[in-house]
Order: C-alpha cells, then structure tokens, then sequence
C-alpha cells in the first residue's frame, strides 16, 4: 500500500522557489554532506579501496621476458595499466645505445643488446625492487632481475661482460659493487673495454672519464 506524503499544516506557507525545485535542493544537500564525510582526514576524500603498488605486486615475483628492447631495458608479461606487458630498465647499469635509439646506435650498442636477448628472451626472471624508488621519468620500472635458475643478478652480468656502464647517477643499494664490477671488466679489458674511447661513452659518462 502507497505511504501517504506527509503534509504541512495549512499555516505554513514554503517560498515559491523551493515549491518549484525541492527535489533538486534535497539531492544538493545529500551531495554537500557527503562531500562533508569524505573530508574526515585531512580534508582530503576518502578512496574506496587503494591500488597495489608496484613493490606489492611485482617484488620477489617471476615473470616471462617477451621482448628485448635494447641492453638494459626489457619488457615482462605483467599488466601495467592498459598495457599487457611492463617495461623494466634495469637499475644502476646503462648499456650503449641501439641503433633504434633516438640517438642512434653507439659503440657496442648492438653487442649489448644481443647478450639481453640469447640470456633473457623467452626466459623467466625474478624481479627485485627498491621500494622507495619504482619508477623512471619515462615511467618504467627500475629493477634488479635475477635469473632463477643460476640466481645470478643479470644488472651484474652484464657489468662483469664489458657490456654496461655502472651508472652513478643516481643513489641505489648496489652502487658501489657495480662501480667496483665495472673497474675489474675494465682491467680485464672485456666487452666494450678492449676499444672503447672517450667520445663514444655516453655523454654524462664522458663528464667523468679524464681527457687523454
């Protein structure tokens, strides 16, 4: 059975315009004292659930390599957003440039490149992350990738080949035993190490490699 809409008593007399739009007035005041709940925490809104972050859903897990895209970058089967794989540039080394780099190839570029593919390509890795730092500015994952059945750190293999740089640039837990690798392939004169001269570094590794 219909409720009966509770009426005013004839004395109340309500202002024309809140005849013509009630409804209207009502869900606006619903809205304000929602928007009054959600602020309860620093005047910020409350989300309904977080999303995982990439420490919580990529650390210490195993993936598939599906491509190589040059020495020191690599993509996995792991959904990133839209994306079905999720790119990774490997943390603390930098290998020399492909010739699909915007800079073009570079010295050992191609080298590099090919020792990532016959070790990663169609192989699984671990991946390893820093948790405080996850990302670059081009939004890849920065990661240390281990090979699951050796237990060997790829980021190292490389180093100890002569086919990256130990990249300083930026502060992370391996700094100095990847600049210590990279000062012994030196010595050893392995990889890039056996020819490599100044002006075929790349540019910021120039900055720090004495003129001859």
């Amino acid at each position: 059975m219909a409720r009966r809409r509770r009426k005013l008593p004839p004395t109340v007399r309500l202002p024309p315009f809140y005849r013509r739009h009630r409804v209207s007035l009502i869900v606006g005041a619903v809205l304000v004292a929602l928007a009054v709940l959600g602020r309860g925490s620093g005047g910020r809104a409350i989300p309904a659930s977080t999303p995982e972050s990439d420490f919580e859903r990529l650390h210490g897990r195993v993936f598939t390599v599906v491509k190589v895209v040059d020495g020191d970058t690599v993509d996995i089967a792991a959904a990133d957003g839209r994306r079905a794989t999720t790119r990774i540039r490997l943390w603390g080394v930098d290998t020399p440039e492909v010739a699909t780099a915007p800079t073009g190839a570079m010295y050992w570029g191609e080298q590099a490149s090919r020792f990532a593919t016959e070790t990663l390509l169609g192989g699984e890795v671990r991946v390893e992350l820093d948790e405080g730092e996850t990302r670059d500015k081009y939004n890849r994952l920065l990661a240390y990738l281990y090979l699951p059945d050796s237990g060997a750190l790829f980021n190292e293999l490389l180093l100890r080949g002569g086919h990256a740089y130990a990249d300083h640039r930026f502060k992370h837990p391996f700094r100095e035993r990847f600049a210590e690798l990279e000062r012994r392939a030196r010595e050893e004169m392995v990889g890039l190490w056996r020819e490599v001269t100044r002006r075929q570094m790349p540019g910021w590794r120039q900055k720090r490699e004495p003129r001859r």
